[in-house]
């Protein structure tokens, strides 16, 4: 049972299965890189789905498109530290390729869930657009 709204979101679900991936490739770091690149690459999967949660629970669409635009570049940031991560050689490059579809995936979901916020503002400003075109005209009548 979801008790939150955002839980029922693909992306907030597939974005914290994408976070035990990470934590996986976080467990197999050296232990000398465990508290610098590990942690950071903790911090950044993590965001992901703290953001998504903390988008949902703010009313206006704009906090709901700004956190899921934080969400999204979280997402970078952790996968640009894996690919430092096989680099370095910390990480089989397969992993990083297993993982690539996974990442994309939720990339297109935070995308579509932003965009679709997005189209939800844009016809709320269209909506008190007309009312306030039509309110200055009626003001030009009366001058």
């Amino acid at each position: 049972m979801n008790l939150f709204s955002f839980e029922k979101l693909d992306a907030y679900q597939e974005s914290r299965k994408l976070a035990v991936e990470v934590y996986r490739i976080i467990q197999e770091l050296p232990s000398y890189e465990r508290f610098d690149l590990g942690s950071q690459l903790r911090r950044s999967i993590i965001s992901v789905s703290s953001n998504i949660a903390e988008g949902c629970g703010r009313v206006s669409l704009r906090e709901k498109i700004h956190f899921l635009e934080i969400a999204y570049g979280s997402m970078l940031e952790a996968y640009s530290q894996i690919q430092l991560s096989v680099d370095l050689n910390y990480t089989h490059p397969e992993r990083m390729t297993m993982l690539q579809p996974k990442f994309s995936y939720v990339a297109n979901l935070i995308n579509s869930l932003r965009k679709s916020y997005m189209i939800k503002l844009e016809n709320n400003n269209q909506k008190s657009t007309p009312n306030q075109n039509s309110q200055s005209n009626s003001n030009k009548l009366n001058d």
